[in-house]
């Protein structure tokens, strides 16, 4: 990569962390890209899936098509990293680099459109809402794949922690499965001097919550890998009423069906026992996300190839993170595989959905090389 595109690159990066959007919000982020997609001249369908774009480019005779995916969106945390680009939308921020995947995968469509050394098809997929909101499915029920008929698809995710530029591949699992979980408590609200007139939420929450953490340490098998989080609790509004209701909010993961039934199961059980015990009811909700990201064998063997071309520092046999990736849902319709790229050494408060990360620049041109590089061998091998 030249300075010259880096430098382009990374006021581009800067502009999109400075102006972040939510899950199915990314208008402004999606012309952006589209903008800059016109300025290198790569022709691009909008609007698929909501505001999912796909850029395409084509060399020589060669049939092969392969796919590069990046997501847009942002999250709703505020940021506290005093930088000079920070967000302006206040409470939302970059705290996951979706903004530095957007640039690389920019970047790889310059690399790409200025190489005249390859033959067949890539689409660039730019994919909205990949926090949580469905944006790969999205796009997938869009007909993406039938409209783009990639026979494979590659994708990256930076990664705090791992030296910079380092690319680690996995051989298998990546990333986990994951779900929401919202467990609603009803009892009934009154005087906090007259508890005795009430059935509080608020003590069935807290008992709630110690009860399920034993769902991990003792139900499921210590060989196995989950984890279960409560991470919000709204209830009552005046320091002296009893609130009538209290919901709980959080997140389930896991690498193994069978370990989703069993804490599933557990969750309903811990439910029903803690509304008998106080006289509340209460209502769990599940609502399962994405897949287990799994890499294709022969997919990753592709990218441990395309970061040695790059002259990356390779990294196998790392354990999988058990944070989940909507990723998984191209890989349930297409062989693949997803890579991490280091973002250098990991601070506190700057790691993944942290309020001080940033996207570290100097790894734009491995992170666009790398997938220029892999769709390239892609297409040789195809």
């Amino acid at each position: 990569m030249t300075p010259e595109l880096h430098q382009k690159l990374t006021a581009w990066r800067q502009h999109l962390h400075a102006n972040p959007e939510l899950s199915l919000q990314e208008k402004a982020t999606a012309a952006f890209v589209q903008e800059k997609l016109t300025e290198l001249g790569i022709p691009f369908e909008a609007g698929i899936g909501g505001l999912g774009i796909v850029a395409t480019l084509t060399r020589g005779s060669a049939d092969g098509r392969v796919g590069l995916r990046a997501d847009m969106d942002a999250l709703p945390i505020t940021e506290d990293t005093g930088l000079a680009y920070a967000s302006r939308n206040r409470g939302v921020m970059h705290a996951c680099g979706h903004d530095g995947h957007t640039a690389s995968l920019l970047g790889a469509a310059a690399l790409l459109a200025a190489d005249t050394d390859w033959s067949g098809t890539v689409d660039f997929i730019f994919q909205p809402a990949e926090e949580g909101y469905g944006g790969a499915r999205a796009m997938v029920g869009a007909g993406l794949f039938d409209r783009f008929p990639m026979t494979q698809v590659f994708g990256f995710h930076n990664w705090p922690g791992l030296e910079a530029g380092t690319i680690a591949v996995h051989d298998g699992v990546v990333m986990a499965s994951g779900g929401r979980v919202s467990i609603t408590i009803e009892g009934h609200a009154g005087h906090a001097g007259m508890p005795h007139l009430t059935r509080d939420p608020v003590m069935a929450a807290g008992h709630l919550i110690v009860a399920m953490q034993s769902i991990v340490s003792r139900s499921v098998d210590p060989l196995d890998t989950a984890v279960l989080s409560l991470c919000t609790l709204e209830g009552g509004t005046a320091r002296n009423q009893i609130a009538g209701r209290v919901v709980i909010g959080g997140t389930l993961r896991f690498h193994r069906e069978a370990v989703k039934n069993t804490i599933v199961a557990r969750i309903d059980e811990i439910c029903a026992g803690i509304a008998t015990s106080f006289g509340v009811k209460v209502t769990p909700e599940i609502v399962m996300g994405v897949g287990t990201v799994i890499n294709t064998p022969a997919e990753a063997g592709l990218a441990c190839i395309a970061a040695d071309k790059v002259q990356a520092q390779l990294r196998t046999g790392l354990p999988p993170s058990m944070a989940g990736e909507d990723f998984a849902f191209y890989l349930q319709h297409r062989p693949g595989a997803f890579v991490w790229i280091g973002n250098g050494p990991l601070r506190d408060g700057a790691e993944l959905h942290g309020p001080r990360y940033d996207f570290n620049d100097a790894i734009l041109p491995v992170a666009s090389g790398w997938m220029a590089e892999v769709a390239k061998t892609a297409l040789s091998t195809n």
